[in-house]
This record gives structure tokens, sequence and C-alpha cells, in this order.
């Protein structure tokens, strides 16, 4: 198998955007969705809808490569659409299970994406299947159509109520039908969700990032546990669960958004520049140049290179025109798949101390191979500074976790960590000061003002699958959400 660096990446399996009653639904959508491309690499979709018809247009790939071109465009005629960019975990990524699902209801069509994970979407798949359903898919988001087709309430907003009643655990969903928008977000806001305005017209998107790139205006966030109804009456916000305290997933500033997005009415680079100046404070070191781990260490060496005084330097170049698979015959070739995406600067690195900064430790292989191209290239010392506290835990709220067996952090002591990654030292930040860096004085045990449970073990709602099931079956909801 050859070697993949993304593959020792975290990743978040979904964008979504959703435009209402605008003459350009479809191409908004597909623009929404390039902004977004971050957030999924492996598959889009767009559902459009023209007052008469859906018209869906589902494809395998990046959205550049299938929703760039005039005709496929003009397949989705309509003034209102959905659209959705996806990240597979495991599993292959096969058609059907690329969102937006669309199914007829009785109360007419339904077309639905999401973001996130149910962690009771296997009970429920199991009790609906029982039930006489039929399943196409290995999603978590067909088990929302299936609730929302079995409820027994008149009104569909009521429908899709109830559904949400059922489910666990993190999501942002984006459905429509033939006379409205809908959007929610799950009661802690553990995944973001966003409303948009474009020439008097709503959208809902992901992120802030997609509004951007169409030359939209934010309006604001959505909130945790709200449901936002887009039709011809305008926008109409309902509460239909018992307020919870929000509680966003922290990696979303760590590490998915993209630097230039708000998130919960935060500056999303300027709080890794933050981040970094705090790892700087904690634990200094002293050396020549401050390298970041391209893309994602960024942002956070700047700010560690700043606090420190240590200059910042591109110690390591990468290129973006390397796919995520090559074919690599040979093992000697395999073992220089890192360098596929990653190059050392010989001229920054060679003689000197360097500070390699970067966002994370997943299974550690690429930072391993990372630091030993560092040491070809003539680095003296090489010093690894991570921002964000040790992983030891997996998630089951949408983020492409391994297994807790598989996390570096979870199956070895700093001293482990270090020798195995051949760093002269290793340090994280810590959980108070990640928290200090957001702008809270620490992380409040007793009630925790973010979800983190990948470095906390405290899981924010109840896990209902893991109980009934093994943790490695929660893979099959995620494949397809």
């Amino acid at each position: 198998m050859a070697f993949d660096a993304e593959a020792d990446r975290l990743h978040e399996e979904c964008g979504v955007f959703g435009v209402y009653d605008h003459p350009d639904a479809a191409a908004l959508t597909a623009l929404g969705l390039h902004a977004l491309q971050h957030r999924g690499q492996e598959a889009a979709g767009i559902v459009s809808f023209d007052g008469a018809r859906f018209h869906s247009e589902r494809r395998l790939g990046l959205v550049g490569d299938n929703f760039s071109r005039r005709e496929v465009i003009e397949r989705l005629p309509g003034q209102s659409a959905i659209g959705h960019t996806r990240y597979s975990t495991t599993g292959g990524t096969i058609l059907r299970n690329v969102q937006p699902l669309f199914a007829e209801l009785e109360t007419g069509g339904f077309a639905v994406c999401h973001n996130g994970n149910l962690t009771n979407g296997l009970t429920l798949r199991r009790r609906l299947i029982a039930d006489g359903a039929i399943y196409q898919a290995t999603s978590d988001t067909e088990v929302i159509l299936h609730l929302v087709a079995r409820s027994r309430r008149n009104r569909f907003t009521d429908r899709f109520i109830d559904a949400l009643g059922q489910v666990e655990g993190g999501y942002a969903f984006v459905g429509m039908t033939n006379k409205k928008l809908i959007g929610a977000r799950d009661p802690l806001g553990i995944r973001p969700l966003v409303i948009g305005e474009l020439g008097g017209k709503y959208i809902l998107t992901s992120e802030t990032c997609a509004l951007d790139i169409i030359g939209a205006r934010f309006v604001r966030e959505v909130a945790n546990g709200e449901v936002v109804v887009i039709s011809d009456q305008g926008l109409e916000s309902l509460r239909p669960f018992p307020p919870r305290k929000l509680r966003p997933c922290i990696f979303e500033y760590v590490y998915f958004a993209r630097p230039d997005s708000i998130v919960d009415g935060k500056n999303v680079y300027g709080l890794r520049k933050q981040i970094g100046a705090t790892l700087a404070a904690e634990s200094p070191v002293a050396a020549d140049v401050v390298v970041p781990v391209p893309d994602s260490g960024v942002p956070a060496a700047i700010g560690f290179a700043q606090q420190s005084g240590i200059p910042y330097e591109l110690g390591i170049i990468r290129n973006h025109y390397v796919g995520r698979t090559f074919i690599q015959p040979t093992q000697s070739v395999r073992e220089l798949g890192v360098r596929l995406k990653h190059s050392a600067n010989r001229a920054v690195v060679e003689g000197r101390s360097i500070v390699l900064v970067d966002d994370s430790i997943v299974r550690g292989t690429t930072s391993r191979k990372i630091v030993q191209m560092m040491r070809d290239a003539g680095a003296r010392e090489v010093h690894f500074r991570i921002a964000s506290p040790p992983i030891r835990y997996p998630d089951y709220y949408g983020i492409d976790m391994p297994d807790q067996d598989k996390l570096l952090a979870a199956r070895m002591t700093l001293d482990e960590m270090k020798a195995y990654l051949g760093v002269d030292s290793l340090a994280f930040i810590s959980i108070d000061g990640l928290y200090r860096a957001l702008g809270e004085p620490g992380r409040d045990a007793a009630q925790p003002q973010y979800t983190d449970h990948y470095f906390t073990g405290d899981y924010p709602t109840p896990i209902t699958d893991l109980v009934s099931e093994s943790a490695k079956q929660l893979s099959l909801l995620a494949e397809a959400s």
C-alpha cells in the first residue's frame, strides 16, 4: 500500500451549503462548495429545485473537477439548491453514499445533507430496518430521511423536528423541500453552521469562507439546538429543544476551519497565532529558526515565532499539486512518499537548530518522516512543538480519527514519543493553555466550554452505538457523513 501523508492527518467528513430563491442557486452552491473543499475531497453533490422538479448531480472527486462546466450547472435548474462536499472514513467512496440524499415523501420531495455523526445512528438504523425500512446507503444521513418519513406530524417542519428529537451526536443539517430551505445545529453546537445573505436571499453553510467567495454577507451563526426555516415568508427561527450551553468542537479552531473563517464569533487565523504564542510561552526552546509544517502549522508557527523572537522561515516547501493517491510500485519509492508533498528547504535548515510547529500528532508516522527529512537536510537539532494537547481518545462526532490503539499519544509517554519521532525535544500545548489562547481563563472541568474529548476523554453526549456495539461499527455511519 502506498504511503499517504494525508492518512496521518485528521479529517472532518463534510461541508454543507444551501441557498433559497436565487436565480443562480446551483452556480452559487458550486462556488460555496469550492470554498469548503478543505472539509472533504472525495465526493461532492448538488440538488436543485426548479419549482416543479428536483434535479441531482452527485460525483466522486473534487468540486472543481465536477462542477466547473456550464453543462453540469445547466442540469441543475431552479432557484434553490443544497450541496455537500464529503470526506469518507473507512470503506470505499461509492456514489450511493454521496450527498445530498433525496427521497419522495408523503409531504413531497426532500433533499438533505449533513456534517457530523449521529452517535445512535446504528441503533436507529437497526430499529428502522426491523420495522421494514429499506436502506440504499451506509449513511446516518439516511436515518433522518426515514425518521421524517415515518413521523405522524402534519407539517413538514414538525416532522423534521420530530426526527431531530430522536437523534444524538454532533450535526449540522441542511435540507430542502419544494417550499423551504431548512437547517439545524445539534444542541451543543458541536458542528458549525452559519447564515448568510446575498441580495436579500438567505444562505446556510458550514463556514463563513463560503459566504466570502460569493460576496454574501455574514448574518449570524445558527445557534446550538436551533432549527431555521427559510421560505417565501422569510427566515423563521425555532428552538424546539431544552436550552443547553454552547460547546463547539475545539478542533475547528485548531485545524478544521479555514483560517479566514469566523467560527462562533472568533477569527480562526488570529486564534491559531495566539495558540502558537501560548505554546511558545509554555514550552520555550533556544533555536535558530521556527519552521511550520505546512499548511496547517503555519499560523501557529507565526505566533510561536512572534512570541519567542526566533525568526520564522519556510524550512519545508509543500507541493500542492499531488493528489491523495500515487502509484508507488517499489518499497524504495514508497519510503519516499512523504516527499511527494513536503520537501526540505536545505538553505534554511542545514546546520541550524530548528523548531518544527504542527497543529497535532495523530499516528505519528508522517511526523516521524518529516523529522527525518529535516535531519537529512542537515538540521543540527530538531525541536517539535504541537499546537494542540496530545490526542488520546477517538471521536464519534464526525472526525475521521483512528481507533485509540493507533493514536500515538494513547500508546506512548512523552519520552517514548520523543524517541519514536527522533526529536531533541517535544512539547504539546496544555489543555488549559489552549483554552486560554481561545480567550477563556482555562478549562472549566465542571462545565467545559468546548467539546474536547479527543484530549480529555470527556464525551459531551451519550455514545449509544458504542455501548451497544463495538466502537469500530461506528465507522459504518461515519463513512458517508
